[in-house]
């Protein structure tokens, strides 16, 4: 990933918090193959597991499953056996890339400091992103009590994620979450024999939040006033997170100074 100094973020407990609550991620990868295409990538939602929410330094574990008739499940089941590694794991790197809900387009319009001073001044794209790397260990053996075990616990973990933290369902004077239980067993033991597992310990992260940091403050303010002008939820959420980074920005830089 591209880093600027002002758009980058390295705490990784914001980094991990981010994916949390960004649970969507594209898993790429890019393995020599002669059956399939080398670079293939793969919408997933992940689990990340942490053992100490508190650590500075703990990247954690991510979880997921893919349809055993994607292709890239093919690549990535072949790659294995090609490799003949007996735990399953592959030894190319593998990149998770995992993009925040705010974006937008930034108008020129808005540098209301630099734009009537010299007009040297661009459009250009807001956003969040964080980017995971690491190895990867592909359970596909169906019958396997690993597989069996890993699928059946991510995906329980998986739907409790988002029944609780993204619907809110989380019972009391709330709607109570499904669980996998509320579907038959036979069913869903079929659907498990249709999906392969991945597990990949994180070895990397980086985050980037691209937010208008780099301009001054007066068109920082200017970015601010013309989103919030803009009248929408989504237009509102950028001028918050452009406010936000950069107040972030300016404290960071008073400690240095």
């Amino acid at each position: 990933m591209y880093l600027r100094a002002p758009h980058a973020e390295s705490h990784i407990p914001s980094l991990r918090q981010f994916i949390q609550e960004n649970p969507l991620g594209l898993v790429i990868s890019a393995l020599p193959s002669p059956n399939f295409p080398t670079i293939q990538c793969t919408h997933i939602p992940w689990v990340l597991d942490v053992k100490d929410e508190t650590s500075e330094t703990e990247l954690g574990i991510l979880r997921g499953h893919l349809a055993r008739a994607n292709p890239h499940s093919k690549a990535l089941i072949e790659a294995v056996l090609a490799q003949s590694t007996s735990n399953g794991k592959l030894t190319e790197e593998i990149t998770i890339m995992f993009n925040g809900p705010v974006h937008h387009y930034v108008t020129p319009k808005f540098y209301t400091e630099t734009k009537p001073f010299s007009g040297k001044v661009v459009p250009t794209w807001n956003y969040s992103a964080v980017q995971a790397y690491g190895k990867a260990k592909i359970l596909f053996d169906s019958k396997a009590d690993e597989t069996v075990e890993f699928l059946q616990q991510q995906i329980s973990d998986l739907s409790n994620n988002a029944e609780t933290n993204i619907m809110g369902y989380t019972g009391g004077d709330k709607q109570k979450p499904w669980v996998i239980s509320d579907a038959p067993e036979s069913y869903v033991n079929i659907l498990r024999k249709s999906i392969i597992g991945i597990e990949i310990e994180i070895t990397g992260l980086q985050g980037k939040y691209k937010m208008s940091q780099e301009m001054s403050k007066g068109d920082r303010e200017g970015v601010i006033k013309g989103f919030n002008e803009l009248g929408t939820e989504l237009g509102t959420m950028v001028a918050r997170t452009v406010e936000e980074r950069g107040a972030l920005k300016d404290q960071r830089k008073a400690v240095e100074a």
